[in-house]
């Protein structure tokens, strides 16, 4: 059996060969010789090309046929050796033939497996292969990409360089300026030294030529009052106004000079100056009714008040560290006997004024910067303050935060006050402006430009009166928001101050003199208060009008 499967396999190769001769054989047209072999080579070209196809697609199943084929041989020889005698020898033979059958088929089984498993893996080892091409590609890319970002990496290395080198010019430039500043700074230390000086030397020669003009004036006023004091004065109660005569030809020239300089545009009626012989003939030359002194106005008009006596305090009643630096600003209430101070410290101390001596009552704080101007309502029950971060603060007397912050100022305020009208507040500020608040909304409804910084205001019914350091005291409207009248000064007005009745107003300027003016009169008329080692230092000095009596701080 195993030699009929031989050459059935030998008969099937050989028809398939013959098969494929025929598949691949063609006529050729013509019958000469030299065509006839180049087309016999053709074929068996083409017949080599497939025999070794066809071998190499079934080469492992040649070996595994060969295989079987030498083991049916060595079977088939050791059969003829030994006689089939024994029937049972001849059934095992059969046996082992029938299992090389099946074992011939589980091999090529297994043949077809490995060739599909094969197939799998030339498959797998194809994608592999694209993946490693594509890989490869990415690392091409990567490694231009690298290349480009090395080049990046030594220009911006060159650019530090570069710019280190300007650092290190720029910081030696530097290192040249601070010295200089400092050498500058020396030089201005030794300029401010000698100004100093200077500015001492030229202060004492002035303290000299004014020590000397006041000794001159005090000897000509005792001169003056003596010589009033030799006149005689008549007075005649019929007539409507007494008069003063002067038995000596002097003194009717000293008259005639008192009317001259009365025409000038402030009256100054200091102790010390000459022109109070002007004073008290003005005084003498009204009206007499009863046993007052009055104008020709209405009785209701109060004459100018003429200071007789000023003089500085010698001798404070009482020494207090109130505040940690400088304190700008004091203020009375006119309600209670409290007295607000406030200073660069940032903090308001409120003071209890007893039997000339203060106790501190409370620490109110809530600003950013120092306080300029402080100010109390008419009840006594809040308090508004003016400070230097460009805002303005309420507060209640028994809470030390603020109730309200007014803002709306470019620069510091300079000074805020309560209108006659609880409910509105006004503040003037280094921006050159005014602004009325409105407490109720806590916003401001009117804003006011003024020519000049505005150093302090004041607010009566109807009217705000600002002073400015253009030397000028200016009344505005706050109905129609118009500036209604200006007062000249005779320097940077530093504060003012109204009476408790509002119809006098104080102001201080830095002239070193207080002026006193009628609010009635509206008029350039002003009685000017000077005193021997008074001097206004600065431009924040204050002037207060405090139970009938100017009081500076």
């Amino acid at each position: 059996m195993a030699a009929d499967g031989v050459a059935s396999s030998r008969r099937t190769r050989t028809d398939s060969a013959g098969e494929s001769e025929r598949s691949c054989g063609f006529v050729v047209p013509g019958g000469d010789g030299g065509s006839g072999d180049t087309w016999r080579r053709h074929i068996v070209r083409q017949l080599k090309n497939r025999d070794r196809n066809q071998s190499d697609s079934f080469q492992d199943l040649i070996h595994f046929y060969s295989r079987l084929l030498d083991k049916s041989s060595l079977t088939n020889g050791i059969l003829s050796r030994r006689p089939c005698t024994d029937s049972s020898s001849v059934s095992s033979l059969l046996n082992q033939n029938d299992q090389l059958k099946n074992t011939t088929g589980e091999l090529a089984f297994q043949v077809l497996e490995l060739q599909q498993q094969i197939k799998i893996k030339l498959l797998v080892l194809d994608e592999q292969d694209s993946s490693l091409l594509a890989e490869r590609r990415r690392l091409a890319g990567a490694f231009d990409v690298r290349q480009e970002l090395q080049g990046r990496a030594v220009q911006v290395q060159e650019e530090n360089g570069a710019l280190k080198m300007e650092y290190d010019v720029l910081l030696e430039r530097q290192r040249g300026a601070e010295t200089r500043l400092r050498e500058e700074k020396v030089r201005e230390g030794h300029l401010l030294e000698d100004m100093i000086h200077l500015k001492r030397q030229a202060a004492a020669r002035m303290n000299s030529r004014n020590e000397r003009r006041s000794r001159a004036r005090e000897a000509n006023l005792q001169k003056e009052l003596q010589s009033a004091a030799r006149s005689k004065v008549a007075i005649d109660s019929s007539s409507s106004a007494p008069t003063s005569r002067s038995t000596s030809p002097k003194n009717e020239h000293q008259d005639k000079s008192a009317e001259r300089r009365h025409t000038r545009l402030f009256r100054s009626a200091s102790a010390t100056s000459p022109r109070i012989l002007t004073s008290i003939r003005q005084l003498f030359d009204r009206k007499r009714r009863g046993h007052s002194v009055c104008s020709l106005e209405e009785d209701q008009m109060s004459p100018v008040g003429i200071c007789l006596s000023a003089r500085v305090p010698a001798r404070a009643l009482q020494v207090l560290e109130a505040h940690e630096q400088g304190i700008n600003t004091v203020r009375f209430s006119s309600s209670s006997d409290l007295l607000a101070t406030g200073g660069t410290d940032r903090v308001i101390k409120l003071w209890d004024v007893r039997a000339g001596s203060l106790t501190h009552r409370a620490t109110l704080d809530g600003s950013t910067e120092g306080i300029t101007c402080v100010d109390f309502d008419s009840a006594g029950s809040r308090i508004l303050a003016a400070s230097s971060d460009k805002s303005a603060l309420l507060w209640r007397l028994d809470d030390s935060v603020p109730k309200l912050t007014l803002t709306g100022h470019s620069r510091k305020v300079t000074a805020a006050r309560f209108s006659p009208s609880l409910h509105q507040v006004v503040t003037g500020s280094a921006d050159r402006t005014i602004r009325l608040w409105d407490l109720h909304r806590a916003a401001c409804v009117q804003v006011v430009d003024v020519a000049s910084y505005c150093s302090d205001l004041v607010c009566s019914e109807n009217f705000i009166i600002s002073g400015h350091y253009d030397c000028k005291i200016r009344v505005w409207d706050t109905r129609a928001v118009s500036c209604v009248q200006e007062l000249p000064a005779q320097g940077k007005v530093t504060s003012l101050d109204l009476s408790s009745d509002h119809r006098q107003l104080l102001s201080c300027c830095r002239d070193d003199c207080l002026q006193l003016v009628d609010l009635r009169r509206w008029s350039n008329d002003r009685t000017c208060f000077r005193a021997e080692g008074f001097k206004c230092g600065s431009d924040s000095t204050k002037a207060v009008i405090r139970n009938v009596l100017c009081r500076t701080v």
